[in-house]
């Protein structure tokens, strides 16, 4: 397993990029559950943050697309508005111990030249 944050690293109401063997994923906090996504919009597969670290509408209420502008429910990632409506972001599996989110060694493997 590898540790990709600290459940300490992220607070209430507010998200993470991360990036591991450059594979990119994003972290959001909400009610005291962490969500934990590839940083990939399914409509054109880029990526969501507006910034660094915000992965989030003004009210903290939805994940929003920078490119355009498309809303994901954090629960489960479920598109309701913009081009992709009706998809969802992949979640990526995650276990939690002792504060540490840890994710498969496999799914973090570096992605193979082509």
């Amino acid at each position: 397993m590898i540790t990709v944050l600290s459940t300490e690293d992220i607070e209430e109401g507010t998200s993470k990029g991360i990036e591991i063997n450059n594979r990119y994923l994003f972290a959001v906090k909400k009610d005291d559950q962490i969500y934990l996504y590839w940083n990939r919009c399914p409509h054109l597969g880029t990526p969501l943050e507006w910034e660094e670290d915000r992965f989030l509408d003004a009210d903290g209420a939805l994940i929003q697309c920078s490119t355009h502008g498309a809303l994901f429910r954090i629960a489960d990632g479920e598109c309701l508005v913009g081009p992709c409506q009706g998809k969802y972001l992949k979640p990526i599996p995650f276990t939690i111990e002792n504060t540490l989110v840890m994710v498969a060694d496999e799914l973090l493997q570096p992605p193979t030249p082509s």
